[in-house]
């Protein structure tokens, strides 16, 4: 997680039913960095469960925020963000060899299967705690205030004594934010302002702006709140840039695997027994799934991010919300109670392709990670159906490859009945996949000074 949730919180989520997506796992945290030079926008989703008074966020932040900086968002946009990025499940039908171009071939060549504080007493300097309120101010039913802090254990007391249900270990996991300098950003929910679905409190998404030489995620808190393994799933929007993790080893999902036909109705515990593995494979590796245009994608599980998504997620701020300008990549990384030595930073990376093209004439597909000029890798499984009907030409064309019949693929389905809860099925790799696990191209984690 990102943040500290002073509460009994669950952590972040998303779903998309149609791939891997972060519904698939139980404790997952969804966040959404948009950097443009050393401007960031950061964008969190939560899926807190409970009395909205018993709501609050600590979100490390490295300068003082101001109200301009701040807005709410639409729940749905890391909806489609997520399922943009989430790996995929496809089907290619070998076309009939004796006829194979009598459809219109431009048609039908991948189908996508849903394989409240009190403003008045923090306001002034504590100067017995070293805690100073920086800035106050509310957005939607947000109460927010900026800290600064000169000792972790006065900042531990300071919400304590503001009435925050503070995680025992608090001071210890602040004290490295206070010594760097760090400010906090403090939400707080007004339970007289919040929107109720039934007897559920809805709360709105957050956007915060700032600027920063150093693009990093504070991981390290969220911790606090951790009963076991979490997955963090990073979605960062680079203008025409990559990124991966400057400071842990990085590593791809493998991708372009033949699977079998049972995958459909298993896609769900299939992806997370192949990023087990990888991670197996790769100990305290953070893993890319994702890397493309944010207008663009092959397949596409839905429309791709428009101007409005861009602009909602932080491209209004740098004056260019075109999706085309844009490149998204997805990063995976799945840790432990004791998983994190030091949070994320992030460094740009050089453009990869990988996940693309058809099924050569045997029905194999290009597996390996390549250099490209720009990025267009995504983490995809495929089931294949070879032709089964009668053959009477003398020479046949093997191995030519689009839908069902020649007709246009079925728009993608759902398939959120089929998607297994990360500790709910097994399932054996060795059972479903056709093509072996190629090795993993791990690139070690590095001491060099990451990228803007």
């Amino acid at each position: 997680m990102i943040s500290l949730l002073v509460s009994a919180a669950s952590a972040f989520c998303g779903f998309y039913v149609g791939g891997a997506d972060a519904q698939l796992y139980n404790d997952a945290t969804l966040v959404v960095l948009l950097r443009d030079g050393t401007k960031t926008a950061l964008s969190m989703q939560n899926s807190y469960q409970g009395p909205p008074e018993g709501f609050a966020l600590v979100v490390p932040v490295p300068t003082v925020i101001q109200k301009e900086d701040v807005k709410t968002l639409p729940p749905e946009v890391f909806s489609r963000i997520d399922r943009l990025a989430a790996p995929r499940l496809v089907e290619y039908w070998e076309r009939d060899p004796c006829d194979p171009y009598k459809y219109d071939v431009q048609k039908g060549m991948v189908a996508m299967r849903g394989a409240g504080i009190d403003m008045e007493s923090g306001s002034a300097p504590d100067d017995d705690l070293g805690v100073k309120v920086e800035a106050q101010f509310s957005v939607a039913e947000y109460d927010i205030v900026i800290l600064s802090a000169k000792d972790s254990s006065g900042l531990e007391k300071w919400l304590i004594r503001e009435k925050y249900a503070i995680p025992a270990g608090a001071s210890s996991s602040l004290r490295p934010y206070v010594e760097s300098g760090t400010k906090f950003f403090v939400a707080k929910v007004d339970p007289k302002r919040v929107t109720f679905e039934g007897d559920r409190a809805v709360l709105s998404p957050l956007r915060v702006a700032y600027d920063t030489e150093q693009l990093a995620l504070p991981v390290r808190l969220g911790l606090l709140n951790s009963k076991g393994e979490q997955d963090l799933l990073v979605h960062i929007l680079g203008r025409d840039q990559r990124y991966e993790v400057a400071n842990y080893p990085n590593t791809y999902i493998p991708t372009n695997l033949r699977v079998t036909n049972d995958v459909r109705e298993r896609f769900g515990a299939f992806y997370e027994a192949l990023f087990r593995n990888t991670i197996e494979d790769n100990p305290g590796a953070v893993v890319t799934e994702y890397a493309w245009q944010a207008g663009s994608c092959d397949p596409c599980p839905g429309p791709t991010l428009t101007d409005e998504d861009v602009a909602t997620l932080g491209g209004d701020l740098v004056g260019d919300t075109n999706p085309m300008s844009w490149t998204l990549t997805r990063l995976h990384y799945r840790y432990g109670t004791n998983g994190l030595d030091e949070d994320l930073v992030f460094r740009k990376a050089a453009p990869v392709i990988g996940g693309r093209g058809t099924p050569d004439a045997e029905g194999h597909f290009t597996e390996e990670v390549q250099k490209s000029s720009s990025s267009q890798f995504q983490g995809r499984y495929a089931i294949l159906h070879p032709w089964e009907g009668k053959m009477a030409c003398k020479e046949p064309q093997r191995g030519i490859w689009g839908g069902p019949d020649g007709d246009e693929l079925p728009t993608p389905k759902g398939a959120g009945d089929s998607m297994a809860k990360r500790t709910s099925e097994a399932i054996e790799l060795s059972k479903v996949l056709l093509d072996p696990l190629p090795p993993a191209e791990v690139k070690p984690r590095r001491k060099e000074k990451p990228a803007e």
